[in-house]
């Protein structure tokens, strides 16, 4: 049993949803399940539960076992300080809030069918390729064909409907469209709406003016989503933070109101910080990126246009204060890949 398949059942209550009970015998109702985080904190946010006719709002984590709280030692985290309900599959240990009452709990072993953990224990037994290998061969090829077409096509058009919105926002300006969209899509699924707030908080006229200087993109870009406010004992941080202000003042750049852009379960090539010093060494190397995008017609033009390494102290950095071993960090093949099917593609 792992603890993702109980995220799986709570997510899409496969489970029996009537007559649940607490382990305290109070009879529990699951308005909303909640938003699945899969970052750090507890597990399901802004979830509403009704225990006992009180309705509740607020957060659900989930775990194996109810003692794996204190294993975890959430009762030392204030991110945890709002759960309303434990939900767990088996209930070993009652779990205590700050001021000594108990988490409400629900032990998910007793409302899960025996159907429902055949299935689990066939989609964890070793497969040779994908889980639906033993039936894909009974679709019909012409079926099969044309629903992969038709996948392909669907998803090509919900991302013209994003890259039309995007260029209405940026008054029909296709080079502040394109900066926005790279953006987004160098942040990846967890820090893609960070990267773009970031990106649509600088006026992109800043930015044709300041790319002489790659410092100054990154120094624009880490201030704006502010890696730049907490003082480190670099000359290097010191000078990207006057640097910042400096730009900031002159531009007249609005007070941020950004989400902050996580680390967590990222590996280092992809933390924000990297990414972030990649686009603006993008946007320093290519002084006509647009243009050349739009007159790029293979993927070769393309790898070229964004083949770039980062500035000496990132080869040793990943973070400020923290050296690691050199190491050149060009955008990965994949990674290319992704902006073409994410940005490129829609964009043409």
């Amino acid at each position: 049993m792992r603890e993702e398949f109980l995220h799986h059942l709570w997510l899409y209550k496969k489970f029996q949803i009537s007559n649940l009970q607490c382990t305290s015998g109070k009879p529990v109702q699951i308005v909303h399940v909640g938003q699945y985080t899969q970052q750090s904190g507890p597990d399901f946010f802004n979830a509403q539960i009704v225990i006992d006719n009180q309705k509740w709002a607020g957060n659900v984590e989930i775990h194996l076992k109810s003692s794996d709280w204190y294993v975890h030692h959430h009762e030392q985290d204030s991110a945890y300080d709002n759960v309303i309900l434990h939900v767990v599959w088996e209930h070993d240990v009652e779990i205590f809030r700050e001021d000594n009452n108990v988490i409400p709990t629900l032990e998910l072993i007793k409302y899960v069918t025996e159907a429902t953990l055949a299935s689990y224990e066939r989609l964890m037994m070793p497969k040779r390729w994908i889980f639906c290998e033993n039936d894909i061969a009974t679709v019909d090829p012409f079926l099969f064909k044309n629903w992969q077409e038709r996948l392909f096509f669907e998803r090509l058009e919900r991302k013209l409907f994003q890259v039309d919105t995007l260029l209405k926002s940026m008054n029909n300006d296709w080079e502040a469209t394109l900066f926005a969209m790279l953006a987004k899509s160098f942040g990846l699924n967890s820090n893609g709406s960070a990267f773009l707030q970031m990106s649509q908080s600088i006026p992109f006229p800043v930015i044709l003016k300041e790319r002489n200087s790659s410092d100054s993109l990154i120094s624009l870009f880490f201030g704006r989503l502010g890696f730049l406010d907490h003082r480190k004992e670099e000359v290097y941080f010191e000078t990207l933070k006057k640097q910042y202000d400096y730009l900031s003042h002159k531009y007249k750049l609005e007070d941020r109101i950004i989400e902050e852009p996580s680390f967590f379960k990222h590996r280092p090539d992809n933390f924000p910080t990297i990414r972030l010093v990649q686009l603006a060494q993008l946007y320093h190397l290519q002084q006509n990126l647009f243009s050349s995008i739009i007159a790029s017609d293979n993927i070769d033009s393309i790898e070229k246009i964004l083949a770039l390494n980062v500035p000496e102290y990132w080869e040793t950095h990943y973070q400020f204060d923290k050296v690691s071993p050199k190491k050149r960090k060009p955008l990965s093949k994949s990674f290319i890949e992704l902006q073409i099917i994410n940005t490129i593609v829609p964009l043409k």
